[in-house]
């Protein structure tokens, strides 16, 4: 731990000291609208560039393992942060949660109202998406959800599964899916406006604890050391806790 800390002395006298550069972020689906809100305010102060790449987090965890040029990783998970470091692919000890995120379900259709569980079970209802539980953590929070309210065998035959939450979305946005469970970070104001929404109780499923770590593609990059300590200032937290996720507990 003590050679962690001497390492982030390090980093912060070459952030402040490097010419402009660009960092690579492997994001979870979930958090790109966030991060593309908090990138201008690092580019800004920092003068470095955010390039943006999202999937469902076991797409990016399979291409980092296979050498993909990322400098750090935001997850939708622990879990595969913390492979990486085992793995040796990202820098022990940098692991931190960024966000918890929140699970909601949502149509954008105005005719769907009344009690959730209601509405989920109706015979009407033909196609519910969810992220995929095999990829996406927020599909394992749907799959535990939908276990919890005694739902998940009952709509076996009309589950649509999203790779990412992204596309989930995408489903219920298009009329592919009538309703699922998103993201609440995806639910603009005015999408909460012009249809459905719940906000999942937060005891129906695992927390969504979200994890980035600094891989070690980024170790002597100074926009990915900078990013990685503005991530974890003030500014950027409480940007995060207005869009959609729980405050993160330390």
């Amino acid at each position: 731990m003590r050679g962690f800390f001497l390492f982030i002395t390090l980093m912060l006298t070459t952030a402040a000291t490097t010419s402009a550069d660009t960092v690579s972020v492997a994001v979870a689906s979930n958090f790109r609208q966030s991060l593309q809100l908090l990138a201008p305010s690092f580019e800004k102060k920092s003068g470095h560039k955010v390039r943006i790449s999202a999937a469902s987090t076991g797409k990016l965890y399979a291409q980092i393992k296979h050498g993909a040029p990322y400098h750090l990783f935001l997850a939708a998970d622990q879990k595969r942060p913390e492979k990486l470091e085992q793995e040796g692919l990202a820098i022990a000890g940098s692991r931190f949660t960024y966000a918890v995120g929140q699970l909601a379900l949502w149509s954008p259709q105005q005719q769907f109202q009344g009690k959730a569980n209601t509405l989920i079970s109706q015979p009407s209802l033909r196609r519910f998406s969810i992220a995929n539980p095999k990829t996406a953590p927020y599909g394992v929070a749907a799959r535990q959800t939908l276990k919890t309210m005694q739902l998940w065998k009952p709509l076996q035959g009309r589950l649509v599964r999203g790779e990412n939450i992204a596309q989930t979305f995408q489903f219920i946005a298009s009329g592919a899916a009538e309703m699922g469970f998103v993201a609440l970070s995806q639910l603009s104001k005015e999408v909460k406006s012009k249809g459905y929404h719940w906000v999942v109780p937060q005891e129906f499923y695992d927390p969504i604890k979200q994890d980035a770590v600094l891989l070690k593609q980024g170790a002597n990059n100074p926009a990915a050391k900078a990013f990685y300590i503005f991530l974890q200032s003030d500014d950027a937290k409480a940007l995060i806790n207005t869009l959609g996720y729980s405050p993160v507990e330390h």
